[in-house]
C-alpha cells in the first residue's frame, strides 16, 4: 500500500421509512470504516429515507440541505474526520415530487451536491412520478487527500456519459450511491456496468447498493483496469479498500484511451 493510499469505504445497508434509524445504521457503519481506514465512505441512494413502493410519504419526509439529515452528516464527519457521501430525499420546489440528492459532506459542511439525472423510468419502475430529475450542470466533485471525487447515482449507471463527463473533470474516483433493483441479470449488469465505468475512463469507481430482497447488494470499490479491490455480498456490512493515485498514472500510460477518443460528450 502506497504511502499516498487514500481508504475508500462503501457502506451496504437498507434504508427504512426512518430518518432515526438511518442514522444509528449510517453513525455505526461511518465509526467501523474509519476504524479501518477510511477517509471517504459511500452509502447507498435514499440513504436518508426510503419506502418501497413509493408513496407521498416520500415529500413528507424529504428535507432541505441544511435540514436534520445534512446536519447529522456533518457533526458525524467532523467528529471522525472522514467525509460521508449519501443518497437525500431533497425537498423540491412543488411540494409534490423530491429531488434525488447525494451530498458529500465533512467537518466543513457540505462539499459537493449532486442530483440524479437519468430517473429510473425502466424494468417496470416510474421513479419520475415522484421524483424531479436534475439540471444537466457541471460534474459535482470535491477533492481529498490529492484525490478528485465525483458523484453520479444508480439509473446514470447505464448512460456512460456521465461518467464520462467526471473523467473530463479529471475524477480520479467515481462514487455512486445506489438502489440497484433486483430482476432477471440485474445483478449482472450492474457489475459489468460498473466495471466498464472504470475501464473506459480509466479511474476508480467505488458504488454502494441497498442488500437485498430489494437492491442486488454486491457494494465494491473497483480499479481502473476493472478489478474489483474490495465487496460485500449480501449483507449489511462495510468494505474498504486503499486507492493507490499512482495506479491511474500507470494505467493511463499503458492505456492512453482517453487521450485517443475523437468525441466529446455534450447535452441534449
Amino acid at each position: 500500500m502506497s504511502r499516498d493510499s487514500v481508504g475508500i469505504a462503501v457502506a451496504q445497508f437498507a434504508p427504512a421509512a426512518s430518518r432515526e434509524a438511518n442514522l444509528a445504521d449510517i453513525d455505526e457503519a461511518t465509526r467501523t470504516a474509519a476504524a479501518r481506514g477510511a477517509r471517504v465512505i459511500v452509502f447507498p441512494e435514499y440513504s436518508s429515507y426510503f419506502v418501497d413502493p413509493f408513496d407521498d410519504s416520500l415529500a413528507a419526509n424529504a428535507e432541505h440541505l441544511d435540514g436534520p439529515f445534512v446536519r447529522h452528516l456533518t457533526a458525524l464527519a467532523a467528529e471522525l474526520d472522514v467525509v460521508v457521501v449519501a443518497g437525500l430525499l431533497e425537498k423540491a420546489d412543488d411540494g409534490k415530487r423530491v429531488r434525488n440528492a447525494v451530498v458529500a459532506v465533512s467537518a466543513d459542511g457540505i462539499r459537493s451536491v449532486y442530483r440524479k439525472l437519468h430517473l429510473y423510468d425502466a424494468f417496470g419502475q416510474r421513479e419520475s412520478d415522484w421524483v424531479e430529475p436534475g439540471e444537466i450542470s457541471p460534474p459535482q466533485t470535491f477533492e481529498l487527500d490529492g484525490l478528485r471525487f465525483g458523484l453520479m447515482t444508480c439509473y446514470d449507471l447505464r448512460f456512460p456519459e456521465v461518467a464520462r463527463t467526471l473523467a473530463d473533470a479529471g475524477v480520479d474516483v467515481a462514487l455512486i450511491p445506489a438502489e440497484w433493483v433486483r430482476g432477471p441479470l440485474k445483478e449482472h449488469h450492474w457489475r459489468t456496468l460498473l466495471q466498464a465505468r472504470a475501464i473506459e475512463n480509466t479511474f476508480f469507481v467505488a458504488a454502494a447498493d441497498h442488500p437485498p430482497p430489494l437492491g442486488v447488494g454486491h457494494s465494491m470499490v473497483i480499479d481502473p483496469q476493472g478489478v474489483v479491490l474490495a465487496q460485500v455480498g449480501t449483507a449489511t456490512d462495510v468494505a474498504v479498500a486503499h486507492v493507490d493515485p499512482d495506479v491511474i498514472v500507470r494505467v493511463r500510460r499503458v492505456n492512453p484511451a482517453l487521450e485517443l477518443r475523437r468525441y466529446r460528450v455534450t447535452p441534449r
